[in-house]
């Protein structure tokens, strides 16, 4: 073979593969959500009723909040294989035959968290549009108020719970020592300063990677709040290169549990991990709010919540209260001036 043709040939090979990957990629830009939209992916909205009202991607669908449908109030766990079928079909989403496209606004966990639950039941993981409505806007794509309805589809899902681990499993996993677990939370709540749930700390022999740090620049909800910056930008997914060496220290090949409060921020983590080649990446479900509820579980930077101190500041609380609305009440007992 000749000179030339190894080169047009390797040429070809770079070219290929780099449209196997970003077909095969699970975070997508706005040109790749258009391309799919001409094939026929559904596009889920995943955000509030009202958000999607106020101006969303024209042709998405939305049957509310991600968060507020497939989390239980309370141990805000994921419900059932036959009320997901429900949610789904009453949507006209049939996630075991069409592709899915999930959005919220930039680098919004709760859309990974939406995308994630498809393969839970399933189906096949949904892309994830990381810029959401914030990158499509910018760039002028049609936006519309007017709600997309599909044809309401009947599903039978599967309990097999895809691509998660429950607290038995992680428990055995940290005792039998080596697992290479991420936690996806802030700093704070890794060393047990901020407690979320009937202890503060983390699962011993986890290493805290937050979620935000997937992200060019992590303090911009901070510098939003702040009025330092007036946009987004800083939310935007880094480059490949910073963030194999943001989670270089782990093994790709070895099985990765990545962990937060509830699986939310984890959906986004694990999301990325998959998209850098990891092979098994699970979801630790239940994360600490299940995991600080077994108290046997073994946990580093292990503090409980001081009951009488919470007792203490709810019923200060109670006492400012009780005074502003017997303020209240003086105020609109009093007569009228004229």
């Amino acid at each position: 073979m000749s000179p030339q043709f190894l080169r047009l040939a390797a040429s070809a090979l770079i070219v290929l593969c780099a449209q196997v990957s970003h077909a095969e990629s699970l975070i997508v830009d706005t040109a790749a959500v258009e391309q799919a939209m001409q094939r026929g992916a559904i596009v889920w909205d995943a955000r509030d009723a009202d958000s999607y009202a106020e101006g969303h991607i024209a042709g998405a669908v939305n049957f509310g909040a991600a968060g507020d449908l497939f989390r239980d109030p309370n141990r805000e766990d994921p419900p059932s294989a036959a009320v997901a079928a429900q949610l789904f079909g009453n949507a006209g989403i049939d996630i075991l035959k069409r592709d899915v496209i999930v959005y919220s606004s930039k680098g919004d966990p709760f859309a990974y968290y939406g995308a994630r639950m498809l393969e839970y039941y399933g189906g096949k993981h949904a892309k994830v549009y990381h810029g959401g409505i914030d990158d499509w806007k910018a760039a002028a794509k049609p936006v519309s108020t007017q709600p997309t309805r599909l044809p309401p589809v009947t599903l039978t899902l599967s309990d097999a719970r895809a691509g998660s681990l429950w607290t038995p499993e992680v428990v055995q996993r940290v005792r039998a020592g080596g697992a290479q677990i991420v936690d996806a939370r802030t700093p704070k709540e890794f060393s047990g300063d901020d407690i979320r749930a009937i202890r503060g700390g983390h699962v011993a022999g986890a290493v805290n990677i937050p979620y935000e740090s997937n992200w060019i620049d992590p303090a911009t909800p901070a510098k939003l709040a702040a009025k330092q910056v007036t946009n987004k930008d800083g939310m935007a997914i880094k480059p490949a290169d910073q963030l194999k060496a943001l989670y270089s220290k782990l093994d790709p090949a070895k099985e990765t549990v990545v962990y937060c409060q509830s699986g939310v921020r984890a959906s986004e983590t694990a999301t990325v991990l998959r998209d850098l080649g990891f092979s098994n990446v699970k979801v630790y479900e239940p994360s600490w709010l299940g995991y600080a509820g077994v108290l046997s579980a073994p946990a580093e930077n292990e503090v409980f919540v001081n009951v009488g101190a919470l007792n203490g500041k709810i019923a200060s609380l109670q006492s400012r209260v009780n005074s502003l609305e017997g303020d209240v009440e003086k105020l609109q007992q009093a007569p009228a001036k004229r």
